[in-house]
């Protein structure tokens, strides 16, 4: 499953994204992984939950983007969610075309089963309507 946490910047995704993790790291029993374009939430994250810098690994297109998800997916048979901060910028995509992304996240999901939150820096009007269903969050 993909779910999406959307707002403009600013407008407290983030704040979103750590509560429902440190919430939901008391349910899972598999691991879970956060991704960010930093390591500053370091210390705002529970210390179960794992924090990877997608920036340190020179990850620079949406298909390396991807295939380091996949790198992540293949080392750890135990996990069951990702959290994916700051998305547009860590999957580099400069134009908002979540179009690409988007269905190979889920096509991941689908098979490995693990559960993708995402937040995004788009207003609700911008996400392509094929993805509304996946808004959880807007604001």
């Amino acid at each position: 499953m993909v779910q999406l946490i959307v707002g403009n910047k600013g407008k407290g995704k983030t704040k979103h994204l750590l509560d429902k993790v440190n919430a939901e790291v008391q349910k899972v029993e598999g691991n879970i992984v956060y991704l960010d374009k930093s390591s500053k939430k370091m210390y705002e994250l529970n210390n179960k939950v794992r924090l990877i810098n997608v920036l340190d690994y020179l990850v620079v297109t949406s298909e390396e983007f991807i295939g380091f998800i996949c790198g992540i997916v293949s080392q750890d048979h135990d996990l069951q969610q990702m959290y994916l901060d700051s998305f547009l910028q860590i999957a580099n995509i400069s134009n908002k075309d979540i179009t690409k992304v988007i269905p190979k996240l889920e096509e991941i999901s689908e098979k490995f089963k693990i559960d993708f939150i995402l937040s995004i820096s788009m207003d609700e009007n911008e996400v392509p309507d094929a993805f509304k269903s996946k808004i959880i969050i807007s604001l």
